[in-house]
């Protein structure tokens, strides 16, 4: 894969999450997530948009777009080992009671946690913490932040 920057990284995990998110809610197969997640993005506003003319604030390119698929198919096959390292961290909660989104970061993270060991572990935590600031709020940083660390730990990456 091509070098891809910092914000184009942050920009596909953003979208990636979004695919996981219709995968985990929608029900539907991670094909059928990454298929029509990215049309949506491409598709010109309509002439009643009020906001017509203005430049999205995100854009991700193609390498992002390979990116984010690739962090969405990775995730996926890799749910139920995220899963059991989240639920052997988790103290006096289960894995199901937590919220999707939140649920989401970390299995993001863990996927890689696991796969990229080019990027170092305290990079792939706090853009999980910045991804639940964004879609979830400030209250399941502290829970997010403890069981990533962790599951750091656990996996022996520094």
């Amino acid at each position: 894969m091509s070098a891809i920057d910092g914000a184009a990284r942050h920009r596909a995990r953003e979208a990636a999450l979004q695919m996981l998110y219709q995968w985990e809610v929608g029900r539907v197969s991670a094909h059928e997530a990454v298929r029509t997640y990215w049309p949506g993005r491409d598709a010109p506003p309509s002439p009643e948009d009020e906001h017509a003319d203005a430049v999205p604030d995100v854009v991700v390119d193609e390498i992002g777009r390979t990116y984010a698929n690739a962090l969405v198919k990775g995730t996926i096959e890799r749910v139920t080992e995220a899963d059991e390292l989240i639920g052997a961290h988790l103290k006096n909660w289960r894995i199901e009671r937590i919220a999707v989104i939140d649920r989401l970061v970390m299995r993001l993270a863990i996927y890689e946690l696991l796969t990229e060991h080019g990027t170092p572990a305290k990079v792939i935590i706090n853009e999980a913490l910045e991804l639940a600031r964004t879609f979830s709020g400030e209250d399941p940083v502290p829970l997010i932040n403890g069981v990533l660390d962790a599951v750091r730990k656990t996996l022996g990456r520094d």
